[in-house]
């Protein structure tokens, strides 16, 4: 099972919720000199995605070399194209990511903005305003959506370069000999151990190339490793057999294991979440559901020192399906700020009991299990059985 990569001397920034994350972001490109790669799965209408636009027609009108990579359903078709139009007034180069499904069901779900080769931004922090959600603009929500992004400068920022490039490449009308040509060289690694007295990091991706399980895997190595307590806060929980048998088992041996799903966004999603409830609480995991408002942070803080922060759902889309990217931090002061924003979460989420299933009716629970059958049924098609 191949690790990740831990690169040291770096300086990570955790950036809370869009209040911290779009100023930070438009004043990195707002500063950019040379190029901006940018790329997003919703980049919405609205005036946070106005602001962030104008920042990056900016740029290229300061002669700066700025790509824009969207998807295609998670930005909107017909808003895809109006910003093709308004991009490409301005001087910026613009791709649209798997158009019409020409490429199957995968969508870029990755948050992804590197900027002079000094700055990268990592998180699952989309361009659309805090309050509002994310699936339907019109829903104001009663609180500002509960998310996370990283600021990264230092040695790390040249591998999330190369994969923006990369993405970029591979979007672009490429022979084969070249495309294996970019699969290789994005194999070769760097492989050279990081001191433990200093700050490290990792850049996870998931595709349906080189990576298919990488971040799933980083997740299993953290969990198999954990010794006193696991963090895990996701907004669409339905993993595999083998993620949620990880969790089962750190509980098992003594690890405090504390679970923060979001929900009341999608019935499916919940009912899957829901089948797998009384199994997770068996085994002495804590479940803890996050009302307040959307939850769509994908983080975890693992121990004293592990933590990771990303696009990637704990789910079959985001584990098998979807390019997803994650930022990986071993160091202790990073991840008990992590820390200290999801328990004060967990704070104000509704613990789930094993005895709330006891009144709960049959038909209710069947609706459960069909839900999770039907939802495995579907990921088995669309990641060409790669679900369990």
């Amino acid at each position: 099972m191949r690790s990740v990569n831990f690169i040291a001397d770096n300086d990570v920034q955790l950036l809370y919720c869009g209040t911290e994350f779009f100023p930070a972001l438009i004043e990195a490109i707002d500063a950019a000199r040379g190029e901006v790669y940018f790329e997003t799965y919703i980049f919405a209408d609205d005036d946070t995605g106005k602001a962030v636009l104008a920042a990056l027609m900016r740029a290229a009108g300061r002669g700066v070399l700025v790509r824009v990579i969207t998807d295609w359903f998670g930005t909107g078709g017909a808003r895809s194209q109006r910003m093709q139009a308004q991009l490409a007034a301005a001087g910026v180069e613009h791709r649209i990511f798997n158009a019409w499904f020409r490429r199957g069901v995968t969508r870029t779900h990755r948050k992804i903005c590197v900027v002079d080769h000094g700055v990268a931004f990592v998180g699952g922090i989309n361009i659309n305003d805090d309050l509002f959600c994310d699936y339907n603009h019109a829903i104001r929500l009663p609180a500002p959506r509960w998310d996370f992004a990283v600021a990264v400068r230092g040695p790390l920022v040249a591998a999330i370069q190369k994969e923006a490039e990369a993405q970029w490449a591979r979007l672009g009308k490429l022979g084969i000999f070249k495309r294996i040509s970019l699969y290789h060289d994005m194999r070769k690694i760097d492989r050279n151990a990081a001191p433990p007295s200093m700050v490290q990091a990792g850049f996870v991706v998931r595709d349906n190339l080189r990576n298919r399980r990488t971040i799933q895997r980083a997740y299993l190595q953290a969990l198999g490793r954990a010794r006193k307590s696991v963090l895990l806060a996701n907004p669409y929980f339905a993993p595999g057999r083998k993620f949620r048998r990880a969790l089962a088992s750190a509980a098992e041996r003594g690890v405090e294991v504390v679970l923060l799903i979001g929900v009341g966004e999608i019935w499916l999603q919940d009912a899957v979440a829901h089948s797998f409830y009384p199994k997770l609480l068996e085994a002495g995991v804590k479940v803890v559901e996050y009302h307040q408002t959307q939850l769509h942070a994908k983080v975890a803080v693992i121990d004293d020192n592990w933590a990771t922060v990303g696009s990637s759902n704990v789910d079959g889309l985001s584990l098998f399906l979807n390019q997803e990217a994650n930022v990986v931090v071993k160091d202790a002061a990073f991840a008990r700020s992590l820390r200290g924003h999801i328990e004060a979460a967990v704070a104000e989420g509704v613990v789930i009991h094993q005895d709330d299933f006891a009144h709960i009716g049959r038909c209710r629970r069947l609706g459960y299990e069909i839900a999770f059958v039907c939802y495995k049924l579907l990921m088995r098609i669309f990641a060409i059985g790669k679900y369990a």
